[in-house]
């Protein structure tokens, strides 16, 4: 037993032992470690996109001003509003429906709808129905900006107050059919087959193709040897080389592409986080990559919607009577 036990120890000191043992769980660990990697980042990024959108939640309209029992009632969720219930607004309030102005309590009204049509400017609104809205017929395709009795939901009251009825909630809003359009499309994306993935599928195929080819030409140019004398009859060296052909097919694929395009998507998107840009899916940050155009309005989504002086230009006298011109930056 003592003589087995050191046999077997010599066997496993061995460098050469050793070595090949190492070599066998190398590949193996570096893959594990690749996709654990993926995983992590992927948790932490779907967590920081989650607490972006959360934020960006609640930008939208919680609370508002409703008439019930002839009294106003302040803080009222404006999740349980329904038609027909008289809210009231004034500046600096976020519209929580899609209502209809029936009453001003000052000389003008003024609304930014820019999260709709993306216009800087505030648009007037008054309880008369422009001479569009007179025609019911014609009441579906009028243009938001034409509708000038209407307040939509999540646009900002910038000047003077008054009172509105509501008329659509939820997903019935102007902005709640924005929502439905994008995950329409969403969906409709998710179907689809990104830029990458139509390229590795390629690529795939192609590799298919090849490695296939190069099986059935080692199998065929190994036929003469089916006779050797390691082997009994011909049919056992044809089972050998069979195993060999797929033995060189199975080594051939590269089984750690995907887990490495993986881990690039995700150091991009990581990447992508320190500009403060949400990505939830990793396939977004290929397919910004292929981007080549990008058509987008600027108010609201190239810029914030605010004038901000950055520097001042003026005209200096010099220490030699000269007059130059100097600029002079200018932060807070």
């Amino acid at each position: 037993m003592d003589q087995k036990d050191a046999s077997t120890d010599a066997f496993l000191s061995s460098p050469d032992v050793r070595s090949d043992i190492i070599q066998y769980f190398v590949e193996p660990g570096i893959i594990i470690a690749i996709l654990l990697l993926n995983a992590a980042v992927g948790v932490w990024q779907d967590l920081s996109a989650r607490s972006s959108l959360e934020s960006l939640e609640k930008m939208q309209p919680r609370l508002a001003t409703v008439l019930r029992d002839s009294n106003w009632v302040n803080d009222y969720e404006a999740k349980l509003l329904v038609p027909g219930d008289v809210i009231k607004f004034r500046v600096g309030d976020s519209i929580p429906a899609d209502s209809r102005l029936i009453e001003l309590k000052s000389f003008t009204v003024y609304v930014d709808e820019s999260t709709l049509t993306g216009e800087s400017g505030s648009v007037s609104k008054n309880s008369i129905p422009n001479k569009y809205m007179a025609d019911k017929s014609e009441i579906k395709t009028i243009p938001i900006q034409d509708q000038s009795c209407m307040l939509f939901s999540g646009t900002i009251v910038t000047r003077g107050s008054g009172t509105a009825l509501v008329v659509r909630t939820g997903a019935n809003t102007q902005i709640g059919k924005i929502q439905s359009t994008l995950f329409e499309a969403r969906s409709e994306t998710e179907e689809r087959k990104t830029p990458l993935g139509e390229q590795l599928d390629q690529f795939g195929e192609q590799l298919s193709y090849i490695i296939g080819f190069i099986c059935v030409v080692v199998f065929i140019t190994s036929i003469p040897r089916f006779t050797d004398n390691v082997f009994d009859t011909w049919f056992e060296g044809a089972i050998y080389y069979a195993k060999v052909s797929v033995a060189l097919g199975v080594a051939a694929i590269p089984e750690g592409l995907p887990a490495v395009i993986t881990l690039c998507l995700s150091l991009g998107t990581r990447r992508m986080a320190d500009r403060n840009v949400i990505v939830r899916k990793l396939p977004s940050v290929e397919t910004l990559g292929c981007t080549s155009v990008i058509c987008t309005d600027k108010t609201g989504t190239l810029t914030t919607n605010e004038m901000t002086a950055v520097s001042l230009v003026m005209l200096e006298s010099e220490n030699n009577g000269d007059i130059s011109v100097k600029e002079h930056t200018i932060s807070g």
